[in-house]
């Protein structure tokens, strides 16, 4: 039996320091070590500081989130301060929150994912010249149009934000920016550019509409052969040619999938609530396990750190989380080898299980049964993930995916902002309480948790989609997603 131990150092595309360690037995991997490199510490940052400080400092935990952290900071202290957010400002928010996702699907396919197609070592595939003649970095017909498109919807986003990224505008009780009817109906152009000049016409190569009538993985099959527009989108050279190279038959996981959810029905949450979250939400929430649903509730989540550079051992609930950091000298005396904590949640029966979060999971949701009427509803990748589990091709193919799906609520939100009402509540500034606020970042479910004491913060955690997904071994021994 032939062993031997890998490290690749960095891996790329996480924010934050990563390596990873492996144990191979006949080219086979037997076990693994995910590293977190990199002390942030940003809770520490935070705690004694103003309540509204997670508003400033947690935006700055990621240069192309930013968006997506403010949004949940925002309605984490509007459920600790129990605020009253008018319908206008849950709409921008939602705006915003598309916004940034939009303009990351194109800039992480073409940017991060695709060139790796690229790779010389797939140069006998039979579709290859064709990926490299689209795909290759700065000079590929699609990287350069979607890369250069990807800024528009970014140019949305700082139409009611003022800047992206770092933008600071969501408040507690609605937002900080009141626009005009020339600056609602920008946005819908640049929108629709975005739509025609990429999306429906370079990616999908057909309408929005039709792209969505897919319900299952033979209608993507279907999709496909249907003319030779939609043949030779980008959308379709890659699904051929994932399949060519196998990206269809690995990266199965763990197969068990979370999301928080995102994006409120304006008429719905109107007085955040931790308790009334999930039933307001669009894009739901929700746990998929082992072909069963179960509903999201965040007192079910849990971060271990026996394995990370944090003083003591064993799992907490973020509102009782500890960031106290020891030296990774001392640390790995202790079996500690990670500056990343181990998120979990506990599933019925099944106790604290470590759980895959991101677009696949998202969408994972959008097919969980009995929607409300203004809830997604879409059962196209659960019934791939279930026919054929879960794999890198429809991992990349459901970011994607998200691309018409955004413009049309992107779109829609738009359209309902009534210029002539208010967009802020000013809210009681209580001194104690508790608040916890989630949305859907590109790359996944990312939440805070806030506990006031004496009108300044005793505690505040942040847990990231990288984290739920890279994350070490926990208490019992059991690996983290990767």
């Amino acid at each position: 039996m032939a062993t031997k131990d890998m490290v690749i150092s960095p891996v790329g595309r996480v924010e934050g320091d990563l390596d990873v360690r492996v144990t191979i037995e006949d080219n086979v991997v037997v076990d693994a070590w995910t590293e977190a490199a990199m002390f942030r510490g940003f809770e520490i940052i935070l705690r004694g500081k103003d309540p509204q400080a997670g508003l400033i400092v947690t935006p700055r935990i990621c240069g192309i989130c930013g968006g997506s952290h403010l949004y949940k900071s925002a309605y984490a202290l509007d459920t600790a301060w129990r605020t009253e957010l008018p319908p206008n400002a849950i709409l921008i928010r939602n705006i915003a929150q598309a916004a940034e996702t939009m303009l990351s699907i194109p800039r992480w396919f073409y940017a991060l994912f695709a060139i790796d197609l690229t790779n010389k070592k797939y140069a006998r595939a039979k579709g290859y010249d064709e990926v490299v003649r689209r795909f290759a970095p700065f000079v590929g017909t699609g990287y350069e149009r979607g890369v250069a498109i990807s800024n528009k919807p970014a140019e949305v986003y700082a139409m009611f934000g003022g800047q992206w990224p770092h933008s600071s505008f969501m408040i507690p009780g609605g937002v900080m920016c009141a626009p005009t009817l020339a600056e609602v109906s920008r946005s819908i152009a640049i929108l629709d550019q975005w739509r025609d000049q990429w999306l429906e016409s370079d990616w999908l190569g057909c309408s929005i509409d039709r792209w969505l009538e897919n319900e299952t993985w033979d209608d993507v099959m279907a999709w496909m052969e249907e003319n030779d527009s939609q043949y030779n989108s980008d959308c379709g050279v890659f699904i051929r040619f994932a399949q060519e190279i196998g990206l269809d038959k690995y990266g199965r996981g763990v197969g068990n999938f979370l999301a928080t959810g995102t994006f409120f029905n304006h008429h719905e949450y109107n007085h955040p609530t931790i308790e009334g979250r999930n039933a307001a939400l669009i894009s739901r929430s929700g746990i998929y396990e082992n072909g069963n649903y179960h509903d999201f509730d965040q007192a079910n989540v849990r971060e271990d750190h026996t394995h990370s550079f944090f003083k003591g051992a064993g799992e907490l609930h973020p509102f009782d989380g500890v960031t106290d950091p020891v030296d990774p000298a001392d640390g790995r005396k202790q079996d500690k080898y990670t500056w990343a904590k181990a998120p979990r949640y506990i599933i019925p029966g099944k106790g604290s299980t470590p759980v895959e979060v991101g677009p696949l999971a998202r969408q994972m949701m959008a097919g969980k049964p009995n929607a409300a009427d203004w809830q997604e509803s879409d059962n196209l990748f659960r019934s791939a993930v279930e026919s054929s589990g879960p794999n890198i091709l429809l991992r990349a193919l459901a970011r994607m995916h998200e691309a018409p799906k955004y413009y049309k609520m992107a779109r829609k939100w738009l359209d309902e902002i009534n210029l002539h009402d208010r967009f802020y509540t000013k809210p009681v500034e209580h001194a104690s309480g508790k608040g916890f606020g989630s949305t859907e970042a590109a790359r996944g479910a990312l939440s805070d948790w806030i506990v006031l004491e004496g009108g300044k913060i005793a505690n505040y955690q942040v847990i990231t989609p990288t984290a739920w997904n890279i994350g070490p071994r926990d208490g019992k021994n059991v690996n983290g997603p990767m």
